[in-house]
């Protein structure tokens, strides 16, 4: 995801957020989601900004311009989880998820999808090891 240059910050992902769960939407939309916490012109502003930073596309087309996320919440996680992990685990993956372990209980069903993707990259990266020809 080269395109995100800019992080978003934590207003920025509760209008992702909204954006995400809800679709294409207008400011007046995104505000009422959001319990108008924030208030209409503050929306229209941090929008106007997502936009500057390629955050949002905003679609000018109607009268009332409507906007939605320029990435998928997976691909925005992705990259958060990645600077993350290159600014403060040295690109560690075991400590980061070491870390997160530690700092809140996890479910059952948490700890069985973990589980499971372990499996996975391990099946996945005995499989890196095999040439072909089946000859290690």
């Amino acid at each position: 995801m080269k395109g995100l240059r800019r992080k978003p910050t934590d207003a920025e992902l509760a209008i992702l957020t909204v954006l995400w769960s809800r679709g294409p939407s207008t400011v007046r939309q995104i505000a009422e989601d959001m319990g108008r916490e924030a208030g209409y012109t503050t929306i229209l502003k941090l929008l106007q900004i997502m936009t500057e930073k390629g955050l949002v596309i905003r679609d000018e087309g109607a009268r009332t311009h409507v906007y939605e996320a320029a990435y998928t919440q997976d691909q925005t996680q992705r990259q958060l989880v990645t600077d993350l992990l290159d600014r403060a685990f040295a690109g560690s993956a075991a400590k980061l998820v070491l870390q997160a372990l530690a700092a809140s209980k996890t479910s059952p069903e948490e700890l069985a999808e973990i589980k499971k993707l372990l499996r996975g990259a391990t099946a996945s990266a005995a499989g890196d090891d095999i040439k072909p020809g089946g000859s290690k």
